[in-house]
């Protein structure tokens, strides 16, 4: 009676989208997947080095996934690897972080205070926003006044609040948990700069191949 195989060890990987680590340190499995394999497998797959990047990397460094299985194989060469989600992770190196400035940071803030208090006024200027405030308080009160301080203070209070609003955000406090559109364009913003990063490191990658492979 023949005896039936046994089936191979299957080890699951999925990639984790994008990751940061400390400069100068190596890149292991656990660093940038998720892995789900028989127990005495999985410490020993996530611990396994892929990379040791030097300074002459960069700070952003392309995982692919045929290099995590390559490794993998190398250790479990009769294990089935598969993989899910993500082709591929992008390693940000990030460096250690130094204190701020407060400088620096009083500079940043004086500019945009007083350039988006310039972009508001010249806006007003253009729309004719003094004339028409004044129509609006002779149309309430029946009275001409050509100084409306007060609708003024109300509505410069108004725009404030306005903002407050619309960005969802006061200092480190958000009334809700729906993203600002700040946020969302930043996301997009690193979402684009990911892939034009991603497909300049597969150009490079495919650059070297083609020079080893040339006599």
């Amino acid at each position: 009676m023949s005896k039936i195989p046994l089936p191979l060890p299957c080890i699951y990987l999925r990639l984790r989208k994008q990751v940061r680590l400390p400069a100068g340190s190596s890149i292991r499995v656990r660093d940038i997947a998720r892995v789900l394999a028989e127990p005495d497998q999985e410490g020993i797959v996530l611990d396994l080095m892929l990379e040791r990047p030097e300074k002459s990397d960069g700070n952003l460094i392309v995982i692919d996934t045929l290099q995590v299985i390559s490794v993998i194989k190398q250790r479990f060469p009769l294990a089935q690897v598969e993989v899910i989600g993500e082709p591929h992770v992008l390693v940000e190196m990030i460096a250690k972080e130094k204190k701020p400035s407060l400088i620096l940071f009083a500079v940043v803030w004086l500019l945009l205070f007083f350039g988006a208090a310039l972009t508001i006024m010249n806006f007003h200027a253009d729309v004719s926003m003094p004339a028409v405030q004044v129509r609006i308080v002779e149309m309430i009160t029946g009275h001409k006044d050509e100084h409306p301080y007060l609708f003024q203070g109300a509505y410069s209070i108004g725009i404030g609040f306005g903002m407050i609003i619309f960005f969802n955000h006061l200092f480190k406090k958000k009334w809700n948990e729906e993203p600002t559109p700040l946020e969302v364009e930043m996301f997009l913003y690193q979402e684009n700069l990911n892939q034009y990063t991603i497909a300049e490191e597969y150009k490079r990658m495919g650059e070297l191949e083609s020079r080893e492979k040339s006599p």
